[in-house]
């Protein structure tokens, strides 16, 4: 099972895992670094520091819940 595990950057550059979201969509087209952004926004409101957010795309083990990172979908953590 496709999640993203998203984090919160301090101002001391310190990150913090705000929550994991499983992926539900069943049409890959539709998955884009915006679109997973989009439920942080609706989850901590617009003026959160989203600039300081960023996820990590995982894949979960259903059998052993075994978490691995997997390729992104597209460029997720922030940029300078």
């Amino acid at each position: 099972m496709t999640a993203y595990e998203f984090y919160w950057r301090d101002e001391e550059d310190r990150t913090h895992l705000i929550g994991i979201l499983a992926e539900r969509r069943k049409t890959p087209q539709r998955v884009s670094r915006e679109s997973v952004m989009n439920w942080v926004r609706k989850v901590l409101g617009d003026e959160t520091g989203i600039n300081n957010i960023f996820f990590i795309q995982v894949t979960i083990d259903q059998k052993t819940g075994e978490i691995s990172e997997c390729d992104p979908i597209s460029k997720t953590r922030r940029e300078n």
